[in-house]
């Protein structure tokens, strides 16, 4: 997929969202879900409008393929099409059909697999978890992952069944306020953590936890490990610690994409022009990242446009155990999704200690990507 870099035109800019935009940063969660470069450009090119409801429009789109592949019983695809026609947010009636759709296509295809889903609730909300090795009788280390503020918890959902057969327990949520989770995003969100590994606590080794947390959720699972000791590491990629934080007081924040602005206006309830205000204290201080006696897996993007890759010098001036993996790519890295989907699950095997085959694989599996 080419990132388009001329000015979008006004037919590409009707709607909620700016068409162009969408195109640009749709392409990480695409290769994220397998979907190929060729299938991706036939249907951003019949894409007219961001309008609600309309046939061109992006949501009506890509709805349309979702459903047929759902016909055709691909539902692997149904459910990464789906994925695709809620982004970035869901706005309106086509954007909450796209995510039905999605969440019954990944039910579907999960129901002979090990996933389960679980539903949490809290005083702050409910969530719905998939999950894969969880026992009472022989409980296993813990691995949470999320995704940011755009993927719903089917887009990495599958990565559980990896973690099941190297003998770990998995779950993977939501951000709050995204999917199916309905808490409401704030700065005490961080709180997620705990409630997750309360509700865990009789069928896995929750003291042994590691968190994967992409983006937006990274910055949560930073702040959680320095309130909660069970989490024993934390692997996350383009994470907003500080940098991103100051960007948004910046003129505005015209420095960080619309599609970005708005959809966290759209999760904390609030214009974006109030983002600024609405997220002072969010960054973290140099107590939370140095206290914790754990160690951080940090991926950047030395291109984002979103999370500025400067945040990973204020982890270096403050973390204990740090290793960083840069990749000369823009925000997710899409052309490096491999490397980066095999780093996180090397991390996480490191950090539990020891050696074994699959380490040594994984590693040679690494150096050739």
């Amino acid at each position: 997929m080419t990132t388009p870099t001329t000015t979008p035109t006004p037919a590409e800019s009707r709607g909620t969202n700016d068409i162009a935009e969408l195109r640009q940063f749709i392409g990480v969660h695409a290769a994220n879900q397998n979907i190929e470069p060729a299938l991706l450009d036939r249907v951003l090119a019949g894409i007219g409008n961001d309008l609600e409801g309309d046939p061109a429009s992006w949501a009506v789109q890509w709805t349309r393929e979702a459903q047929e592949a759902g016909a055709r019983g691909d539902l692997p695809a149904a459910g990464a099409m789906a994925a695709l026609a809620r982004f970035p947010f869901v706005d309106g009636p086509a954007r909450a059909t796209a995510a039905r759709v999605g969440i019954d296509a990944f039910t579907q295809w999960a129901a002979p697999t090990p996933l389960r889903d679980l539903r949490v609730e809290s005083g702050q909300g409910a969530l719905r978890l998939w999950t894969a090795g969880l026992s009472t009788s022989e409980p296993r280390p813990l691995v949470v992952l999320l995704g940011g503020i755009v993927a719903p918890k089917e887009q990495y959902a599958p990565v559980l069944l990896q973690l099941d057969q190297l003998g770990l327990a998995g779950v993977v949520a939501e951000l709050p306020g995204v999917g199916e989770n309905t808490w409401h995003y704030d700065e005490g969100s961080w709180q997620l953590f705990p409630a997750v590994l309360d509700a865990l606590a009789d069928r896995a080794r929750v003291d042994r936890t590691h968190v994967v947390a992409l983006s937006f959720s990274g910055h949560l699972a930073l702040r959680a490990a320095a309130h909660d000791d069970r989490i024993r590491g934390v692997v996350t990629a383009g994470a907003p610690v500080r940098e991103f934080f100051q960007a948004l007081r910046e003129d505005g924040g015209a420095a960080i994409p619309r599609v970005t602005r708005d959809t966290l206006g759209h999760l904390l309830g609030c214009a974006p022009g109030e983002l600024a205000e609405r997220t002072r204290g969010w960054e973290l201080t140099d107590d939370e990242l140095s206290a914790p006696a754990i160690p951080v897996r940090y991926i950047v993007s030395s291109r984002d446009e979103i999370v500025p890759p400067a945040e990973a010098e204020v982890l270096r001036a403050q973390v204990k155990d740090l290793e960083l993996l840069t990749h000369d790519d823009v925000h997710g890295s899409p052309a490096h999704v491999a490397a980066s989907r095999t780093w996180c699950v090397l991390s996480v095997l490191r950090l539990l200690g020891g050696y074994d085959p699959v380490v040594a694989q994984l590693e040679t599996a690494l150096a050739g990507l």
